[in-house]
């Protein structure tokens, strides 16, 4: 019983560290979502040599483990001069690994517009970036929202591999907590209902955007 009281009162310090893992989880989303497009937008151009660039990219960091590019972003930076900190270090990272995964993704979604459409649109006069913002997008978002949630949910729990570059997200506080109390099943139970309540948050945000996207084209 005590140790169950012991565990009620290291959840403020839980809670600060899931922040943590929230500033992770949203920064490298939005790097991840910035490249993703942007990459996309590139292999739908009809260049030969941008279209091997953003392959070679996908091909390279989805195939290296997202561990492994942490070590390197926080470690072997450090060789030439560049020094991160951890949290930075855990977005960059996060975010250059997860733009290759959703580069795929909205290639998958642009892919999916009728191509009559990009045809009409040029017989109108409206030039590529207009096409892209007004007719593209938002019908190419249908096809990639779903697998957006699914990343998202994904990188929420691969923050904790933060940890091993001394990030101070929930995993890392949570095992500082373990050596400092021996409590270790308390804590990480503790732990995995924080990640539970923070997945099951952003799979209602998911479903949400979801059906705002299916009632705006009603």
């Amino acid at each position: 019983m005590n140790a169950w009281v012991t565990t009620l009162g290291l959840v403020p310090d839980l809670l600060i560290a899931a922040v943590t893992t929230i500033k992770i989880t949203l920064g490298g989303l939005l790097v991840a979502l910035a490249l993703g497009l942007f990459c996309a937008i590139l292999q739908s151009l009809q260049s030969g040599i941008l279209r091997v660039a953003v392959a070679i990219y996908v091909d390279v960091f989805r195939a290296v483990p997202v561990l492994t590019q942490l070590f390197i972003i926080y470690f072997g930076l450090t060789a030439i001069g560049i020094r991160l900190d951890p949290v930075p270090a855990a977005i960059v990272g996060f975010g250059i690994n997860g733009g290759a995964y959703l580069t795929e993704a909205f290639r998958a979604g642009i892919g999916s517009v009728n191509h009559g459409q990009l045809e009409a649109a040029h017989m109108l006069g409206m030039t590529k970036l207009s096409t892209m913002r007004i007719i593209i997008l938002p019908q190419a978002m249908r096809v990639v929202l779903p697998p957006l949630g699914n990343y998202a949910i994904g990188l929420l729990k691969d923050t904790a591999l933060a940890s091993a570059v001394a990030a101070p997200e929930l995993m890392f506080r949570a095992r500082i907590l373990v050596d400092k109390t021996f409590l270790s099943t308390q804590i990480y139970l503790a732990v995995a209902i924080l990640y539970l309540g923070m997945s099951l948050c952003l799979g209602q945000v998911t479903r949400w955007a979801e059906a705002r996207l299916a009632w705006t084209r009603k």
